[in-house]
């Protein structure tokens, strides 16, 4: 099977299959004038010049001409230039690799694994290492932020204190996809529903972002309050089910349902919006309110949000007076009985 690499956000990411090739251009993580390598180029070419690869694009802004330009990208980068590769296909976990001296930062119990030579140590705060102020207050600052957000109080900061590169993992928490930000390409800011954050460099600072209006912090699934991720290195933000990106124009306006939004660029206007009939509200299963996103800027969506999921468990557990009549047994509660289950 041929292997391909690609360039993303200046980091090499590879091996992998034509399909991720693919799945990485549909979900926004790349476009047409990404760099990609395989055995019997002569060098990196960007994936629009490649004919089995864009045959992909059609459809895509990139065919469309009127692609919106890219924000200028921060002169300098502060945070740590790590690399990293993503595995596997519903259930992901990215993989950072990291030179000798570099940290990433992660939520606590999200690591999956690491080579010997990572140091781990638990911090009061985002970890972000920048200067929120001095001494005690600056980590009260960064512990306030967190607590906020309903997040724990610490994080976890992962360093390669060992000789040569070193490997720690990740695992997304939930069936869905792992998407990579490189806020430098992103304006350095993306606002974030608070449980899609996974891992970052160290140098990205994880804050909150206040929802002012009432309606939103009220009815719009997340509160007034959700998280910020700002800085000029890479984060891994994960959504479940599939994960679909739109770029909306100016004044171009989306409607969704609130779970499913999770992250938006600081441009993108959000606000709630009622469902005009109380017939719908009560009976269309859909809730009172979608979420209304107006352009200019890019946000992702996804197809399975953990409160949905969750629900649908809860609702088939035997405890929540669920039944097995969707698994066709005609012994009922004697089948139970008999396998174990009560």
């Amino acid at each position: 099977m041929q292997q391909w690499y690609m360039a993303i956000g200046g980091h090499q990411v590879g091996p992998v299959t034509q399909d991720d090739v693919v799945t990485n251009l549909r979900n926004g993580t790349i476009d047409g004038s990404t760099l990609v390598f395989r055995t019997g180029l002569t060098n990196w070419m960007p994936l629009k010049d490649v004919p089995e690869l864009a045959v992909f694009l059609a459809g895509s802004r990139q065919g469309t001409g009127s692609a919106p330009q890219a924000p200028p990208v921060f002169p300098g980068r502060r945070a740590h230039d790590i690399d990293f590769r993503i595995v596997g296909s519903e259930m992901q976990f990215v993989e950072v690799e990291l030179d000798p001296g570099e940290s990433a930062v992660a939520e606590a119990g999200s690591m999956m694994y690491m080579t010997s030579g990572i140091q781990m140590e638990t911090v009061f705060g985002d970890g972000s290492g920048a200067r929120q102020g001095s001494g005690v207050m600056g980590a009260l600052l960064g512990a306030g932020k967190r607590l906020v957000t309903g997040e724990s109080l610490f994080m976890t900061v992962f360093t390669n204190q060992g000789a040569g590169k070193q490997q720690v993992a990740f695992a997304a928490p939930y069936p869905g996809k792992i998407l990579a930000m490189d806020l430098s390409q992103l304006g350095g800011q993306l606002v974030c529903q608070k449980d899609s954050f996974l891992c970052a460099a160290r140098g990205v600072a994880i804050g909150i972002a206040f929802q002012r209006k009432i309606g939103v912090g009220l009815f719009g699934g997340e509160g007034f309050i959700m998280q910020r991720l700002e800085g000029d290195g890479l984060c891994f933000v994960h959504a479940g089910g599939t994960l679909h990106p739109l770029e909306l124009q100016a004044g171009q306006t989306l409607r969704v349902d609130t779970g499913c939004l999770v992250a938006l660029q600081p441009s993108v206007s959000y606000d709630i919006q009622y469902v005009g009939k109380i017939k719908t509200a009560l009976f269309g299963g859909e809730g009172l309110f979608y979420a209304s996103l107006t352009g200019p800027g890019r946000v992702w969506l996804q197809s399975l949000p953990l409160s949905r999921m969750a629900d649908r468990i809860y609702k088939a557990a035997p405890a929540a007076g669920g039944s097995r009549r969707e698994q066709g047994s005609i012994l009922g509660g004697l089948g139970d009985l008999l396998d174990g289950d009560s």
